[in-house]
């Protein structure tokens, strides 16, 4: 690194957000996630004994995924290169991969690549490091916001450790917030600033386990303050508040709290509960959930929980799904409203349902794929020249040629004869469709 090389990173440090500046450099300054970097934890002994296999961190933003990836940095002996997968390229990939090898080869080194937001690259991305990983050439730290299990390759997956980093608890921001505002190597302690207990117990409760979120206030609070008589920078429970001016929704369009809502929203509308199902579906809206996503949830709700029980919950659905096309938000609110309350005040039947996953298990096991399970010779096509040789459709009756357009034959394979799949409940129109089935099977007795 030559001199403007150098100064140009001093410039960057200090000028790099409180949150960056704060980051810790030993596993002594780490604040939370002691239920992996606690001194008896396998995470603790692999970093202090530079012992590391690949790892994956995985939690919500703020929780310290980048910071321990960095205290690695600096405790391994091994050569140590960082790339962020929003932009970074194969390119720069196969550069760190031969670098790794030349390391490797030549020096006995080992090198370990840091790819944040790890979940960003497409399949064929996490591919490629796939052989460099199992050789040794690489020690992967991904770290992502989303579930791994749903995100990451699963032979990647099956290479890693996972360590999942929770939310850090009110103690630990706050630990972190009378850090900043007092430190004055790496936090902010020069400008002679004083925090309220109760601006920082604000701070602490709000940023709800997101530490950057609390070290942003903090920093913006002491920025745009001004001195008071007594040459302090005072920030009071009103400044805190000021700086945080909303609390953001907890909800990752892809992650945990994505399924966990729309979870939450199906089981609302299922469970009939129209005020649950409008203010998950507020939730997934205000946190700029796809609303064409929404609208397909809608619809497989339509079907799944009501069903026959109102056929016309799925006819709104559909219809609401096509209106969202074409009108976008805002207006697309009303509509997902509108069905999404229908479906959730419906009456309720999973009859059928139930019924296709009763036949779908008969007819995938390999015990009833044998004898009997032929369709019965009557139902065979018989439009097409020698058919009538080979008995096809031979006693078939047509069903309009009788009384109620129903006579009583069989359609189910012999070895299946008698037996129900679907079974009406008596729920809404599916009573009408249980009482005029036994109407029309009585009729013919």
């Amino acid at each position: 690194m030559d001199l403007f090389e150098y100064m140009s990173e001093v410039k960057k440090e200090k000028e790099s957000p409180l949150a960056s500046r704060l980051r810790p450099s030993t596993l002594e300054e780490v604040v939370g996630q002691k239920h992996i970097i606690g001194k008896d934890k396998l995470l603790y002994r692999a970093i202090k004994a530079d012992k590391l296999s690949s790892i994956i961190f995985y939690g919500p933003p703020g929780t310290g995924k980048t910071t321990l990836a960095k205290v690695i940095a600096g405790t391994t002996s091994a050569k140590f290169h960082q790339i962020n997968a929003t932009i970074a390229s194969k390119k720069d990939m196969e550069q760190v991969v031969e670098e790794a090898k030349n390391t490797l080869g030549m020096y006995g080194q080992k090198t370990i690549l840091f790819i944040d937001e790890i979940h960003r690259f497409n399949k064929g991305q996490q591919d490629y490091l796939l052989p460099f990983v199992e050789d040794g050439t690489l020690i992967l730290i991904g770290a992502t916001t989303e579930n791994p299990y749903f995100e990451v390759n699963g032979a990647l997956l099956s290479r890693s450790i996972v360590f999942e980093l929770k939310p850090l608890e009110k103690e630990d921001i706050l630990e972190l917030i009378h850090r900043a505002v007092n430190d004055e190597k790496k936090g902010m302690g020069s400008f002679g600033a004083v925090m309220d207990e109760d601006a920082a117990e604000f701070l602490a409760e709000i940023s709800d386990g997101d530490a950057r979120m609390a070290l942003n206030a903090v920093e913006l609070g002491i920025l745009t303050t001004d001195r008071s008589e007594d040459g302090k920078i005072h920030i009071t429970l009103e400044v805190a508040e000021q700086c945080i001016q909303k609390k953001a929704v907890r909800y990752d369009k892809d992650g945990d709290n994505h399924y966990d809502t729309i979870s939450a929203f199906i089981k609302s509308m299922r469970g009939s509960d129209p005020d649950a199902a409008v203010y998950y579906l507020a939730k997934m809206l205000y946190a700029g959930e796809s609303v064409t996503f929404i609208a397909r949830r809608i619809m497989i709700c339509a079907s799944e929980d009501v069903g026959n029980a109102d056929p016309n919950a799925l006819i709104l659905a559909v219809s609401a799904a096509n209106a969202v096309h074409q009108l976008g938000m805002p207006e697309a609110r009303i509509v997902l409203a509108q069905a999404a309350i229908y479906v959730a005040c419906a009456p309720k039947s999973n009859a059928s349902y139930m019924a296709v996953d009763k036949a779908l298990e008969v007819v995938k096991d390999s015990k009833n794929t044998g004898i009997g399970m032929d369709v019965p010779v009557h139902l065979k096509d018989a439009h097409y020249k020698g058919a009538a040789k080979l008995g096809h459709g031979l006693g078939y009756q047509y069903a309009h040629d009788f009384p109620n357009h129903y006579v009583k034959q069989q359609y189910l394979p012999d070895a299946l004869a008698g037996r129900h799949f679907y079974e009406p409940s008596e729920m809404g129109y599916e009573k009408m469709i249980r009482q005029h089935m036994e109407y029309i099977c009585r009729e013919t007795e």
